[in-house]
């Protein structure tokens, strides 16, 4: 690995295979998330770059170069924020799993618990900024 001439050295990080595995395999789930319904894409990118800052330079760079993965990181690092679009899909898909919970759960009450965690999570989502328009844009 190397690092810029006017870049700290890299320091010594406790449990960096712990790191390390937290990020490839919560990259994993990220990628079997973009065609499994109801297991979310967003959240396990933005914890795989969390641990691959602490884990692996190399992957973090590579998340941060990618053009899917990448500004979606970079918006969050910065600013904490979510795209317009990212939250659309996300409620989207939250409802979307919501009724095939209330279709197929045993009791009600398991759908009822389901669908009230994912509301909360969307409330939250969309009180999160969004990213700044580009300059020009």
């Amino acid at each position: 690995m190397t690092t810029a001439p006017d870049s700290p050295p890299p320091r010594k990080v406790r449990f960096r295979w712990a790191w390390w595995l937290l990020a490839y395999a919560s990259l994993a789930l990220g990628i079997v998330g973009i065609v499994v319904p109801g297991l979310p894409t967003v959240p396990f990118v933005l914890l795989s770059a969390f641990a691959a800052a602490r884990g692996s330079q190399k992957l973090h760079d590579r998340l941060l170069a990618d053009p899917r993965f990448g500004p979606m990181i970079r918006d969050w690092q910065a600013h904490g924020a979510v795209s317009r679009r990212a939250k659309r899909l996300a409620v989207s898909m939250m409802a979307a799993c919501a009724a095939i919970m209330f279709l197929t759960a045993p009791r009600w009450w398991m759908a009822a618990t389901g669908t009230a965690i994912m509301t909360l999570v969307a409330i939250w989502l969309w009180r999160r900024p969004e990213p700044p328009s580009p300059p020009g844009a």
